[in-house]
């Protein structure tokens, strides 16, 4: 028999009318043939009130005693709608965390999860029973109740439905489904029929709000197909999944997070073991850094950049104070009232133009680029604040996105496409699936891979104004040649420098295209190199899991290679070295990965 997971948001099962419209949906689902696990969040804004309710007895309430406060939240909600399945004459069970058999580590309001049972959950479905499974929470080995933390319980329903070997995994929500971009900004963005797990996981950790990106994480690493699905309607939602085989659009997306803040190191050395220190300062505290923009280095002397949450900034500043006296070097400025503009798409990984239509829709709006980062599969800049909401209409306009066009495949389709070719018996592919999952959140780096016949070229002093890097990437595309990695760092006294890279047999032709443009701005500096490897370590979420990139840079610093350049996302972090330099490189990220 087909088993699914249903999940049910706060906003899903505020009120009794609501919770009985979630158990029918429930009992709908059983009745056409599946087993059913359903997990459901906190009702409504309960777990807002718990918090308050706790600020009034204390300012700063015990980790612990929180955990226990906020899973009550659940608990409530889990009982209620097992109440209502009973009531409308099916057979259901609601279980906390700690029943289920859900053990985590002991991080209070961030726990991790180590392991799931199945034992009691599948007695209970074959009993003919609708689990109701508490989302948020779980166990340490000490029996105290833990917290996932944010989306912690569409972390639990992926983790369920991965441990169950579910066919696929439903999450109700107050949408329709995963859009362009917000609708609120653009109203004419569009509702995407398909989205790849490596899509998703840019689009959810650039700020798309519909579900975040560690439930994310657990979908791919695990191949749970997931739809995300309105509650308040029979609409298809959107399904993400592994990247179809059909040709898709090239931007996928556009994303906004708002408030970012920027962090600069300035006149720090030039030399290997530098970024280890840096990132290994802001691991310690579970910093997770986005954009990081680092200059390639003048005179022995380099700039690095990065932004944080603006909540994390004032211990991001201690951290880069520490590492700044370590080095006995650098000053440490940073900027606030900035927000980050990204476009997704899988499609970018084979088509030129795109950091080119991006940057001329932000220049046609009058919006100016501070920085610049890339990935494979998405271009992210940093704008002011103010500017940030008429950046995305101006960008989802630039794309054309309100006329894409993306269906959902069926149902049947999908659980074929996430079954495979698995030949074992159910019993042992699960006992072999839970084998794996003993620590389910472990960091995932699946890939070390090495890109030798790369070549760099630097612009400094080019105008800090709108339309320049709209201009210079333009050029280049029109010219054939594709572009890799884009850094450009934060602006100085009307000036700022941007770093790319292009195929070293491309070098030439770049630079030659570049002449026409740059004879504008006679104090622009050029320069390039055409002996460059990018070496880089590809998983899942190896942004938010902070030690990524320690590991990375400590292993490159005892192997006495220096970092020139440095991008990162969910799915890969790429550091660019000289090019004698490749080989070693990847052998000792090889060790240091296993």
């Amino acid at each position: 028999m087909s088993l699914i997971v249903q999940k049910f948001g706060g906003s899903s099962v505020a009120t009794a009318q609501k919770i009985l419209a979630a158990a029918r949906r429930a009992i709908q689902a059983q009745r056409v043939g599946h087993q059913v696990v359903v997990v459901v969040s906190a009702r409504g804004d309960k777990t807002d009130e718990l918090i308050a309710l706790a600020k009034e007895i204390s300012e700063n309430p015990p980790a612990r005693e929180m955990d226990m406060l906020l899973s009550t939240g659940e608990q409530e909600s889990v009982a209620l709608l097992a109440m209502a399945v009973q009531e409308l004459g099916h057979q259901s069970i609601s279980m906390t965390g700690a029943q289920i058999g859900i053990v985590t580590d002991s991080t209070h309001g961030k726990a991790r999860i180590r392991s799931i049972s199945t034992d009691r959950m599948h007695r209970a479905l074959e009993q003919g029973k609708i689990v109701i499974a508490a989302g948020f929470q779980g166990v340490d080995d000490d029996f105290n109740i833990t917290t996932l933390g944010r989306g912690g319980s569409d972390t639990t329903a992926v983790a369920l439905a991965a441990v169950l070997q579910a066919d696929f995994c439903e999450i109700y929500t107050d949408v329709e489904g995963v859009f362009s971009t917000d609708p609120r900004i653009v109203k004419e963005a569009r509702k995407i029929g398909r989205i790849s797990y490596d899509e998703m996981l840019e689009m959810a950790s650039l700020g798309a709000g519909v579900m975040h990106s560690r439930s994310i994480e657990f979908a791919k690493k695990y191949r749970v197909p997931l739809w995300v699905k309105p509650s308040f309607s029979d609409g298809a939602g959107t399904l993400i999944a592994p990247e179809s085989d059909d040709p898709s659009a090239v931007v996928t997306g556009v994303a906004l997070v708002k408030n970012e803040a920027r962090v600069t190191l300035h006149g720090i050395p030039d030399r290997p073991g530098v970024m280890r220190l840096i990132f290994g300062k802001l691991a310690q505290r579970k910093i997770p850094i986005d954009m990081v923009v680092q200059d390639v280095g003048a005179e022995g002397l380099a700039e690095v950049t990065f932004t944080v949450p603006q909540d994390d900034l004032a211990e991001t500043l201690t951290a880069a104070e520490e590492a700044s006296k370590e080095l006995n070097a650098g000053t440490v400025r940073h900027g606030t009232n900035v927000s980050k503009i990204s476009v997704v798409g899988s499609g970018m990984k084979t088509h030129s133009g795109v950091a080119a239509q991006m940057f001329q829709s932000l220049a046609t709006a009058g919006v100016n680029i501070s920085l610049i980062t890339t990935g494979d599969i998405k271009i992210s800049v940093l704008v002011d604040r103010d500017q940030a909401l008429a950046a995305v209409e101006a960008v989802h306009q630039g794309f054309q996105l309100e006329q894409a066009v993306s269906t959902v495949p069926s149902v049947g389709s999908v659980a074929r496409e996430h079954r495979g070719e698995e030949s074992l018996p159910h019993d042992e592919l699960e006992r072999s699936v839970v084998a794996k999952l003993s620590s389910m959140e472990d960091i995932v780096v699946s890939e070390v891979v090495l890109e030798p016949d790369q070549a760099r070229v630097t612009l400094r002093n080019i105008p800090d104004q709108p339309g320049v890097s709209g201009r210079i990437f333009t050029a280049i595309a029109q010219g054939g040649v594709m572009v890799d990695i884009i850094v450009q760092n934060a602006g100085h006294d009307g000036i700022a420098s941007l770093s790319f890279t292009v195929p070293r047999g491309q070098l030439e032709k770049c630079l030659e295209l570049l002449k026409e443009i740059l004879a504008e701005w006679p104090d622009t500096a050029v320069s390039s190199d055409p002996e460059i490897a990018k070496i880089s370590v590809m998983g899942i979420g190896l942004r938010s899991h902070t030690g990524v990139g320690d590991k990375m840079f400590r292993a490159l610093a005892e192997a006495n290679i220096n970092v020139q350049m440095i991008s990162t996302s969910e799915i890969r972090i790429s550091v660019l070295i000289d090019h004698a330099s490749g080989p070693d490189a990847e052998a000792c990220l090889l060790e240091a990965f296993r």
